[in-house]
């Protein structure tokens, strides 16, 4: 074991082509740190429908440019079979550890492969680059993110020609192209041959950004925006610019993009304290709303004055008020959302009399929904905008609800109104996360399991009245690795994250409001209701 160990390692070695890790590989080897080495050899990363994402340094269990190289021949032997033998590649990049290296590399081996690749001129959002594979007419794109994962990580997102991430089969038939793949040696990788673009995409993608506001729309709301040490910033203030919204005042600690996102323990807004430095902005400057982007900029967050100080809106809240919003403004088509997002969206679009469907999780489901007009993830994901981009984008959903609290500021009303009249219309749909964070994901296994053998048959003193294992799939879903209750006037799904180690619970609860008097007393139910759920849930899986 320690000498065949030892041996893949070398080998490993004799291929990197990076002299960082080669000099950390070589210190382990040296050092004799089996525990270390067992760790980064025990199996490889594994590619699916998100991509790689783990964490940066040596050996085939990380993210690093062997792995990349790999992934990215693979890419090219599957997008040659699919027969795209000349087709362009366009990667974008964002600004942590070590993506611009993964972007040149996965440029050469493109172009070693004799396919064209285009480069994204610097570190951009991944929006531009969900934008660029289609107004280039791309067979297939590549951004290098690791979107709000912690510093030490770094992830490789991959699109077909569509615009929109990978679905199966596609994931597992790269897979098995990356898997063929024998040695780096055999890999091509010219010095150059690609080409790095201009600006004129991100001023194609800007100037798209404009049609998503209504023509003549008031633009008077006052923002405080960060960017969470990401690489958002210069895209969303051209698109204010443009749209002639007040400038925003920066979060200026966070302004600049920074891969050791010093301010935050995770660069997520939804984590405890990631959103602290912008509530002390806001509470220096008195805006309408704070509008957080994560590090790739494909996520919106908002946060509204609420009595003396802020909060943050959930998804679900956000994603309500844009359908709302929308429907105002006259949209038509489909409007679509995740199973483990809040069933308001439904209620919205019957109301309306517009088509209305719920995907599996990630925006690679909500992308592909037939006439998409409008689809958001609880997670802060919000495509506002789906035929320039086929995915989240964070730009889009600043510049759609700036617009909205301005329209609502010339009513001398605000967000918090316009939820509390969608409550007493629809009923109350209170929305919670149970999110549990493992070092060891055999906790999570655990836990499935604990479910699966032992299906509660009531949470919160509510009876269940259907468990559905949702690894049978259904009449509308694909198969997923997940549970979902339903219950007399609530709704819990529990599923283990693609992207982080962690198992999530989605909770919600929905209360009937006759008027808006009676707003108050539902917020008490339901909060009692929510925390209810969460102790007999965890409970129930042992967590």
């Amino acid at each position: 074991m320690h000498d065949d160990l030892i041996a893949r390692a070398q080998t490993w070695l004799a291929e990197d082509p990076d002299p960082d890790t080669r000099a950390e590989l070589d210190k382990l080897i040296e050092a004799g740190d089996l525990t270390e080495l067992a760790d980064r050899f025990s199996g490889t990363l594994q590619f699916g429908t998100a991509g790689l994402r783990g964490e940066l340094g040596a050996g085939p269990n990380r993210m690093n440019r062997s792995v990349v190289i790999r992934a990215a021949a693979g890419l090219a032997a599957y997008l040659k079979a699919a027969g795209h033998t000349d087709g362009l590649v366009v990667i974008g990049y964002d600004a942590r550890h070590k993506s611009a290296d993964f972007a040149r590399d996965t440029a050469a081996v493109m172009t070693g492969a004799g396919l064209r690749a285009a480069v994204l001129p610097r570190p951009l959002p991944t929006p531009v680059l969900a934008f660029a594979i289609r107004h280039l007419g791309a067979v297939a794109g590549v951004e290098v993110t690791a979107s709000h994962n912690p510093p030490r990580d770094n992830g490789y997102k991959v699109y077909l020609g569509d615009g929109s991430q990978i679905v199966p089969p596609a994931d597992a038939e790269i897979a098995a192209q990356i898997q063929a793949i024998t040695s780096l040696h055999d890999v091509p990788r010219p010095e150059t041959g690609w080409q790095t673009l201009d600006d004129a995409v991100l001023e194609a993608y800007l100037a798209r950004t404009d049609e998503v506001l209504a023509p003549s729309s008031p633009r008077t709301a006052r923002t405080v925006y960060t960017a969470m040490h990401g690489v958002g910033r210069e895209t969303l203030l051209a698109a204010f610019a443009r749209a002639g919204f007040p400038e925003p005042a920066l979060v200026a600690e966070q302004a600049d993009p920074d891969p050791d996102f010093p301010t935050v323990a995770f660069p997520n807004p939804e984590e405890p304290g990631a959103m602290d430095l912008a509530f002390a902005k806001a509470r220096e400057t008195a805006p309408d709303l704070i509008i957080a982007n994560d590090p790739d900029a494909d996520r919106c967050a908002v946060a509204v004055k609420q009595g003396a100080d802020w909060r943050m809106l959930r998804g679900d809240e956000v994603g309500a008020l844009l359908a709302a919003h929308l429907v105002a403004r006259g949209a038509q088509g489909t409007f679509a959302e995740s199973i483990v997002s809040s069933s308001l969206l439904g209620r919205i679009a019957e109301k309306a009399n517009l088509p209305y469907e719920e995907t599996l999780t990630g925006f690679k489901w909500i992308a592909r929904v037939d006439g998409l007009r409008y689809g958001y993830e609880e997670a802060l994901g919000y495509c506002v905008d789906p035929e320039g981009v086929r995915d989240k984008d964070g730009i889009t959903a600043a510049l759609l609800i700036t617009e909205l609290a301005s329209t609502l500021k010339e009513e001398n009303r605000t967000l918090l109104d316009l939820l509390d009249d969608l409550a007493v219309e629809h009923g109350l749909h209170a929305t919670d996360q149970l999110s549990v964070r493992v070092q060891d994901l055999s906790v999570i296994a655990r836990a499935m399991e604990r479910l699966r053998e032992n299906p509660p048959t009531s949470l919160a003193g509510l009876p269940v009245t259907r468990a559905e294992d949702l690894t049978q799939g259904t009449d509308k879903l694909p198969p997923t690795d997940g549970l979902r209750y339903t219950l007399d006037g609530a709704r819990v799904i529990v599923r283990p994250s693609g992207t982080e180690p962690k198992l999530k619970c989605y909770l919600e609860v929905v209360v009937p409001v006759e008027t808006h008097r009676d707003l108050p007393a539902a917020h008490a139910k339901a909060t009692d209701v929510l925390a209810a759920l969460k102790r007999d849930l965890s409970t129930a899986a042992g967590i």
